[in-house]
């Protein structure tokens, strides 16, 4: 790429998984703005972040099925005008990378016909095979169901005739989407920094209780953005009383914000981590339950820190997005515990580089940990494999860095959509 070229990216929370290339690019000497849902415009790092904001909320009595959509069509309509007025400033880019999953870059070819268009491919919603009805204790009963998902994913089909090239992190992400657009896509995942993300032999956490955990220490750890089913927050929490009766010196640290990310919400106006705490609660005496520690959302640096002293870190999912904490725990050395479910099974080989256990089975989850706290071997060779791994597939700087710019040079090369 010697040529010098003019980059817009999309990304409502900028800079999301353009943090590594978006930087890059810049720092090469190429033009790059980002539009991004915000009021303040900033240059950070040479990047243009120009602010979009909605004009209108979801329409009160709108049907169901549509919401989602008009909620997408409001943001879309935001960043069209966004794009406009960058026009006016005779910017014009010469190519767009956008996850377009909000549906923000839906009208952005309106506005620069000649503008190439890449996107992020994260999750194309299926009614079966995937997420949506995997977790039977949740299971949706609505046949009509059927015909919301198809709707959620307009947004996703609408794109297919504007993008010339897609790009998704893993191949089980890229294998849900529709055949007619899925040889468009490049497997490259968003990479690891395994120069920071490293073991620490000396690394310490301290609780808010006071406490203070280190390599020393008994520490099982859980994180997800929200502790939520579709992370196995419940199944977790299920096989917390066996693993706190059978290691009396474990403590337990859970990571995650009392939101919904994906799925429904809890009944009953409660949230799923108070819910699930609520049914295992009887099961754990006071001394027991002191040894379970919620952080809520905590800083990168805290959680990085509690990669390092895991001595057992479980991640669970459903057939859905694959989380960056998983790869960064690995990255740590941290001796991983995985469902057996899409994607996890592209990164973790159970017995290899981690264990995998049922994603329904909270006594296969426990005796996993507890196989884990109880065997010094099992857990050094577990987490040296397992940084091994991510060291060798998916290191940002030797391997998905390069992918990257190599499909961004697709992306130049390729034929108007």
């Amino acid at each position: 790429m010697t040529k010098k070229f003019k980059f817009l990216f999309v990304h409502q929370n900028f800079p999301g998984q353009f943090k590594n290339l978006a930087p890059f690019l810049a720092a090469q000497g190429h033009t790059v703005k980002a539009l991004h849902l915000g009021r303040e415009r900033r240059l950070i790092d040479n990047i243009d972040y120009v602010p979009y904001a909605t004009q209108r909320t979801s329409t009160k009595g709108m049907h169901p099925w549509v919401i989602d959509f008009e909620t997408k069509v409001i943001r879309a309509e935001a960043c069209f005008r966004a794009a406009r007025a960058l026009k006016e400033e005779l910017f014009s880019p010469d190519i767009i990378i956008a996850h377009h999953g909000w549906g923000e870059s839906l009208f952005l070819n309106e506005v620069w016909p000649a503008a190439r268009l890449g996107i992020y491919c994260e999750f194309y919603y299926r009614p079966e095979g995937a997420d949506v009805n995997f977790d039977p204790e949740f299971k949706i009963d609505d046949p009509s169901d059927v015909c919301r998902l198809r709707l959620k994913n307009l947004t996703n089909v609408l794109h297919f005739d504007l993008a010339v090239m897609g790009i998704a992190p893993t191949a089980w992400q890229a294998s849900v989407f529709p055949e007619t657009f899925r040889r468009k896509i490049s497997v490259i995942h968003d990479g690891v920094n395994t120069k920071q993300v490293v073991p620490n032999p000396t690394a310490s956490v301290r609780l808010p209780s006071g406490k203070r955990l280190d390599r020393k220490s008994k520490v099982v750890t859980f994180v997800a953005r929200n502790l939520e089913p579709y992370r196995g927050y419940h199944s977790f929490m299920r096989a917390v009383p066996q693993i706190l009766q059978l290691q009396q010196d474990a403590e337990i640290v859970i990571v995650g914000g009392d939101s919904v990310g994906y799925g429904q919400s809890a009944p009953n106006g409660k949230t799923w981590k108070q819910l699930f705490i609520e049914e295992v609660r009887s099961q754990i005496d006071d001394s027991a339950w002191s040894r379970v520690h919620f952080l809520g959302q905590i800083q990168y640096a805290g959680l990085i820190a509690l990669f390092q002293i895991t001595k057992a870190h479980v991640y669970l999912t459903y057939p859905f997005v694959l989380s960056w904490s998983m790869l960064e725990a690995m990255s740590c050395g941290a001796p991983v515990i995985g469902s057996k479910t899409a994607p996890v099974m592209e990164v973790l080989i159970h017995k290899e580089n981690g264990l995998l256990v049922d994603f329904f089975s909270p006594k296969e989850i426990a005796d996993a940990v507890v196989n884990l706290l109880d065997d010094e071997n099992l857990r050094v060779c577990l987490g040296n494999t397992a940084r091994n791994t991510i060291v060798r597939n998916y290191d940002l700087d030797s391997v998905c860095l390069p992918k990257q710019i190599r499909w961004v040079d697709a992306v130049i090369e390729s034929p108007q959509a």
